[in-house]
Order: structure tokens, then sequence, then C-alpha cells
């Protein structure tokens, strides 16, 4: 009766073991449900998959061009994948993604024209073309987008809607303009309790794209304090921003001493992504916050030496004070001994000497 069970298990352990060590690489990795799916979509030519993480297009307004994506499904079975379009953004830890499909494009994904479907057969990978229209009056500027395959799956009444693609970036010619302004800047200062160590100026703003092309940067830290001395000075990037877009920035500014004001000064720089361009504007920004601060460790130190210093003198006046008194009194003494001495010494008025006497 015992021995049924035990068979039974070594036996399911034995199928499952050699069914893990057979199934291809992918599918154990990815595919713990048989029913699971797997695909990759990525930019192409019309031979096959290249090397291109995206496609960047510069078109002139009312100009055409024909693109294509390979899309390779690594599922054991054939499956009718989606093809859809949409306008693109970032989110906020900067991950470019593309519009769900419950929300409605206005923008380069609209620009797209691609089939609506397409099936790809097991470990097979399929060539697509699409096409990239800008339409006359288009705005100059970055305009950006994605393209991806898509698989919806439905799950009692949740539709759930599973996808992968890659970004478009199409950039229509004309006049370009850059810049990054700051925004909502604010400088907090936080002392060291220990009166011989400088401390730290907390700065937080917001930088924000309010140029037409999709950039980077550079964001320069500075402050300075009452007497105009820069105790420091940092550059750092800032990540990539499309048209439009924000992005909020916290850095901290080390070794700075309270000096009563502090004027921190946050100077951006910014500089092209994707194609270049002749010809750009590129406007660099800066805004200035100050900050008055008390140095409390530093003038809890003074108050201690100064109390020291009145205490210091206060003992010394005294024992000055007590030394002339015991002086005064010395020479007080002197004198009356002195006097004492005289008058013990001198004979009494009247009395004969005792030599007179004698004769």
């Amino acid at each position: 009766m015992t021995v049924t069970p035990l068979r039974r298990a070594l036996t399911v352990l034995a199928v499952a073991a050699l069914t893990v060590a057979t199934a291809p690489t992918v599918a154990a990795a990815a595919e713990p449900d048989p029913k699971a799916l797997t695909w990759t979509v990525q930019p192409a030519t019309p031979s096959g998959p290249d090397q291109r993480r995206w496609i960047n297009a510069s078109l002139d307004p009312g100009a055409a061009v024909t693109e294509h994506l390979a899309v390779r499904n690594f599922s054991r079975n054939a499956v009718a994948f989606s093809l859809k379009a949409a306008d693109g953004y970032l989110t906020d830890k900067g991950r470019f993604n593309m519009l769900s499909s419950d929300r409605t494009s206005v923008d380069g994904g609209t620009w797209i024209d691609v089939q609506e479907r397409v099936t790809v057969g097991p470990n097979e990978t399929r060539v697509v073309p699409f096409t990239i229209t800008v339409p006359k009056g288009a705005t100059p500027g970055d305009h950006p987008a994605g393209i991806a395959a898509t698989v919806t799956s439905t799950g009692g009444t949740v539709s759930v809607e599973s996808r992968v693609g890659f970004r478009v970036m199409v950039r229509v010619n004309g006049s370009v303009q850059a810049a990054l302004p700051v925004r909502g800047l604010t400088a907090a200062y936080t002392p060291s309790w220990n009166p011989f160590a400088s401390g730290t100026v907390r700065v937080r703003y917001t930088v924000e794209n309010d140029g037409n092309v999709w950039v980077s940067g550079t964001s320069r830290v500075a402050v300075s304090d009452l007497f105009g001395r820069t105790s420091h000075d940092a550059t750092s990037a800032v990540e990539e921003l499309l048209p439009g877009g924000s992005r909020k920035v916290e850095t901290r500014a080390d070794g700075v001493w309270a000096l009563g004001r502090l004027r921190t000064t946050v100077t951006t720089s910014p500089a092209l992504l994707g194609d270049g361009q002749a010809g750009a504007d590129l406007r660099p920004a800066s805004a200035t916050v100050t900050t008055w601060v008390v140095p409390w460790a530093q003038l809890a130190l003074l108050g201690l030496l100064a109390v020291l210093l009145i205490g210091l003198r206060a003992a010394t006046r005294h024992r000055r004070r007590r030394l002339a008194g015991l002086l005064a009194r010395a020479r007080q003494e002197g004198r009356q001994e002195g006097e004492e001495s005289v008058l013990v010494g001198s004979a009494p008025a009247g009395e004969p000497d005792s030599g007179d006497a004698r004769r």
C-alpha cells in the first residue's frame, strides 16, 4: 500500500526532469506554461532584422518613407499578431512607451500605416513593411511614436493586451529649437551640529523641454555664500526628454558653510538627440534661489566661548581683587607692627635719664 504512491512520485519527478532537460532554452526560461507566448519585434530591412534599436526618420512636411519591422515568434504554435502604432512618450522613470489601445493618438502615431494583422509560424520570423507619411501642415521638430505586435487574451470579463515593439522617432525638417528651463527651484540647508563641519544644501527642481526636439543635456548647480565665494560647483547629466516632457531632479551640494545668505544657481545646456540638424537653436537656461541660514552650531560655539571668556575674566578680576586685598592687609599689618615697635622703644616724657640720676 505504501510502495505505489512512492513509485508514482518518483515517476512524476523523472518525467518532469526529462521534460526540462529536453525543452528549448527560450521556452524553459520564458514559457513555464506551454500556452504562453514569446516574441520580439525590431526594425528591419526587406531581407530581415538589422542592428537598429529604433527608427529615426527625418522628413519634410508632406514626404513619406517606407520602413520594415520583423516579428519573430519563439513559441511552438503559430500566432496571429495585431500590429498597432501609437503616439510615444517617456514614463516617470525615463522609459519609452506608447499609448495603450484605449487612448487616442493625435500625433506621430497617426502617421504610421501598417497592416492590421500578421500570422507568424512557430520559430519563424516575418518581415512587414510600414509607411510613415508626414502631413503637409506638420510642425517642425520631433514627433515620437511606437509600433508593436500585440496579443490580446481574455480571462473572464477582463481582456489583457500584451505587446512588444520599438520607438519610431519622426523629425519634421524645419526650424529646430531646444531649451531646458528650470521650474520650481528650491534649496534647503541642513547644518551639521559639529561646528567644525560644513552642511548640505538639498536642491530640488523640475527640468522642462519647451523646445520642439528630443534632447538630453547637462545641469550645473553652483552654491555661493554671502561673500560671493562658491562653495559647491558640480555638473550632472540631464536624461532624455521629449518635446513637452519634464523631469524632477534632486541633488545634494555638500561642503557648504552656513554664513547667512546662500545663492543656489542651476544652469542647463541642451544637446540634440537623434539625427543632428545644422542651425539648431540651442538655448541655455538658468534659475537662482536665495536661502538665508543661521549658523546655529557656530553661534553656539561662539556663545560658549563668550561665556568661558567672561567667566575667565571674572575669575581673573576676582583673583586680582583678592590679591590686592591681601597685599593691602599685609601692608596695613606691617604699618601697625612698625608703629607698635616705635612706641615700645621710646621713653615716657618727664622721667629722668638713668645717667642723670647717678650723677
